[in-house]
């Protein structure tokens, strides 16, 4: 950490009385804007993210250029390279440094077997990626459910395009299901004919999208951090006010609610969203898969350290390919709060309550990961004047989070070099 390294200190409130609106969800705008390129859409799309990820697919949307520069979007990554195969024309597709290192080799040999031109810029296996566009024949793909949803939900959105449909089959074990399912269900929407036909297998019949008006839903992403905060807050009276979300939502996070549960936060439906309070339901140990959750790793993680609460976590082998390494950047910043984690294969963390001298004043590094600024800064709420490293990263999936935490009573300072 220099000097130079831009950093905020977050100073906590004493307790939580707040109303936050939340962003739109980051996952669903992303697969509604390819349905509604794919449907050739003029409907407007409403509550649309306002996140890094989400502006640079708009921005890619808009005119198709030659040369399109997603930054270190992974979503749009995935999701345009499936796109571009079915789409007129040559394109380059690239990113940043750290999105360059981020293996695609999986889903374009998929992409390939349905007959897509795509080659590889600089790097076997990585992007930049050179996409000819055009009509794919093939309509059989085979491909390890074990891998990132992103990869399924990219192939699945141009099934209705392909002239014989698609068949895709699942091997290993399917992560992120959830995320698989949203995707169906948004398909469905626009008009797509695509279900489950066995339970490692979809089938999508050929045909096309229709173009419909779409109001997006709040990120239940998003609202795992303030989950978090209620917590570790002290206060018993607090609570938060979260809105635009649905209770039998789509979105696979929603389910982190009934696992905060186990750790003292109730969540209760009201018609604008949710009310979050605190109650004495909390455990003392939590052995959990997360394999349909890996976003709320990061979240569920700090949590349960800060709260004492020993834990074993598994089903998060797709954390190794995110924005960064998050199984071994938990590792480091927690081992700096003075937490000793350990990482039993690739997809299994645990916490036995091990510790270990913490910095006198700690600097969370954020990796160029939006979730691990997020999921730290709450533990201001345990570890005053806490530092975080690179706020900034948090744009691309909250921006205003900095200021909705200043909506909520959190003191939040540059720190001067």
């Amino acid at each position: 950490m220099t000097d130079t390294t831009p950093s905020y200190i977050v100073s906590a409130p004493q307790g939580l009385h707040v109303s936050i609106g939340l962003p739109a969800s980051k996952s669903i705008s992303n697969r509604v804007l390819v349905l509604h390129a794919l449907a050739q859409g003029k409907a407007g799309i409403q509550n649309l993210s306002e996140c890094d990820d989400t502006r640079v697919m708009t921005e890619a949307f808009n005119g198709l250029p030659t040369h399109i520069d997603i930054g270190a979007a992974g979503t749009a990554m995935r999701f345009l390279t499936a796109y571009l195969s079915v789409t007129e024309g040559t394109r380059t597709l690239t990113g940043t440094q750290r999105m360059r290192q981020r293996p695609i080799g999986l889903l374009v040999e998929a992409l390939r077997s349905l007959g897509a031109q795509i080659e590889y810029v600089e790097n076997e296996g990585f992007p930049p990626l050179r996409i000819t566009g055009g009509k794919l024949q093939g309509n059989q793909v085979t491909l390890a459910g074990n891998v990132s949803s992103q990869y399924i939900s990219a192939l699945l959105m141009i099934g209705p395009m392909l002239p014989n449909g698609l068949h895709l089959h699942l091997t290993d074990h399917i992560i992120s299901r959830p995320y698989i399912d949203l995707t169906l269900q948004l398909m469905k929407q626009f008009g797509a004919e695509a279900a489950w036909s066995t339970p490692d297998s979809i089938d999508i019949q050929p045909g096309t999208y229709r173009d419909i008006p779409f109001t997006v839903e709040s990120d239940w992403s998003a609202a795992s951090y303030w989950y978090e905060m209620l917590a570790l807050t002290g206060d018993p009276t607090s609570s938060v006010e979260l809105s635009g979300l649905f209770e039998h939502s789509h979105q696979g996070d929603s389910h982190g609610a009934d696992l905060f549960a186990r750790l003292g936060v109730q969540t209760t439906y009201t018609p604008q969203g949710v009310h979050l309070s605190k109650t004495d339901a909390t455990v003392d140990y939590l052995d959990e898969d997360l394999t349909n959750i890996p976003d709320l790793a990061q979240t569920f993680v700090v949590t349960c350290c800060l709260r004492g609460i020993p834990f074993r976590f598994c089903g998060l082998q797709s954390l190794r390919i995110k924005e960064t390494d998050r199984i071994a950047a938990l590792v480091a910043e927690l081992h700096k709060l003075g937490y000793v984690l350990r990482p039993e294969t690739d997809g299994v963390l645990m916490w036995k309550g091990e510790r270990c001298t913490p910095q006198p004043t700690p600097v969370i590094a954020t990796y160029e990961d939006h979730r691990m600024a997020m999921a730290f800064a709450p533990a201001c709420l345990t570890m005053p004047h806490l530092r975080i490293a690179h706020p900034e990263v948090v744009s691309k999936s909250y921006p205003g989070y900095w200021d909705d935490l200043r909506r909520a009573g959190f003191l939040i300072t540059p720190d001067k070099p």
